[in-house]
This record gives structure tokens, sequence and C-alpha cells, in this order.
């Protein structure tokens, strides 16, 4: 990893993409083989996939508990995405930001908008698309979990958030995995490199 340890705070390294373009496979893939590079573990109130844990995919909860930690000021983002919601937890997030840890955020466009806002400094944003929206259908399709009017659903949702790429600091196209996570730590390692990260009191060269 080129980091330069404690020189400057950490980042928080947003990934959003339209449903099935690939994100959460190149958000697995990179938290496996980027050191250091931690997961920021999601509330939301649907209920569990197959083959996810709590506490590791996300923590599950109820409408009534997100709401009062929402209110309670304890979500860095939150949005609500078809019939669930769903928020970032903001004590983990800040506590590894100012201990120069990086936080890798698989959130949607809305979540992406408040990181953004709430931590300019800090945060990096990277859109992923898929190479066309007819193969993002073939990807929807393929998964053999949702009706017809699901994959419409989340068609034209992909429109929509399709139209934000230009919102963000970085665009993947998502046509091989392995290439996406080469263009990925790519992106990390830039931003790991760059002077205005630096902490201000961090010049160990100076006379």
């Amino acid at each position: 990893m080129n980091r330069l340890g404690a020189a400057h705070r950490g980042i928080i390294f947003i990934l959003s993409a339209p449903s099935g373009a690939g994100k959460t496979t190149i958000s697995r893939a990179a938290l496996k083989v980027i050191d250091g590079l931690e997961a920021s573990i999601s509330l939301t109130t649907r209920p569990p996939r197959n083959g996810e844990v709590g506490g590791t995919d996300y923590h599950f909860v109820s409408e009534e508990e997100f709401r009062q930690r929402r209110e309670a000021g304890d979500l860095a983002e939150w949005a609500r995405v078809f019939d669930a919601c769903y928020g970032t937890p903001r004590a983990p997030l800040e506590r590894a930001v100012a201990a120069g840890r990086d936080m890798l955020l698989d959130i949607d466009v809305q979540g992406a908008r408040q990181i953004k806002e709430k931590y300019r400094r800090d945060s990096v944003a990277i859109f992923v698309m898929p190479p066309t929206f007819a193969e993002l259908e073939q990807r929807l399709r393929r998964r053999g979990t949702e009706t017809e009017a699901a994959i419409a659903h989340r068609l034209r949702r992909a429109g929509e958030e399709a139209r934000a790429y230009s919102e963000y600091d970085y665009l993947i196209v998502n046509a091989d995995v392995e290439d996406s996570l080469a263009k990925l730590r790519a992106v990390m390692e830039a931003e790991w490199l760059k002077v205005g990260r630096l902490r201000e009191e961090f010049a160990p060269w100076k006379c």
C-alpha cells in the first residue's frame, strides 16, 4: 500500500452504480485484496437475502429502530430505496477517518450526495457503469430473483441514476471485474499520494 501511515486522515471511498452494474462484486473483491481497506456496514430495514449475514453484509433493523437512529443523528447518510431504508452509521466512519484508516461505502446516489456534502475534504466518489444498458438488463434477468415488474422498475431507476455520473470524481465502466478492480486500486493509490491530503503537522523533511 502506498500510504504515508498516519500522515493523513483516512479517506471515504464511495462506490455507486445502477442496480446490476457490479459494484457489490467489485467492493467485495477490493476488500479482500487491498490492504487496510475497511467496509462500512450499512443499516437496512429490508429482510436478509439468501446467504446474507447480519453484522457482516448489513445491520438488519426494524423501521422503528432505523427512524430512532436517524432522528438521533447516528447516520452519516440515509435513503429509501424501493421499499426499504438504508443508512451509514456515522460514528465508525468518523473514527476511521480521524485515525487515518480508509473506508469503502457501497451506497446509492442519494447517499453519495449526502456523504460528499458532509465530508467534502475526506471523500472520493466513484461511479460504476455497465458497458451498455442491454448488458445491465441481461445481468438483472440472470439473477432470476425478481419479477418482470421489478426488473422494469430497476431499469427505470438505473437510467435515472446513470445521469448522476457527472457528479462523481471517477467513472469505471465495468466490463470485466478484474479490470475494474485494477482501476479502483489505481484511483485509491492516486488519492493516497495527494499532497492536499497530508495533515498540516506532517512535514518530516522540513529543516
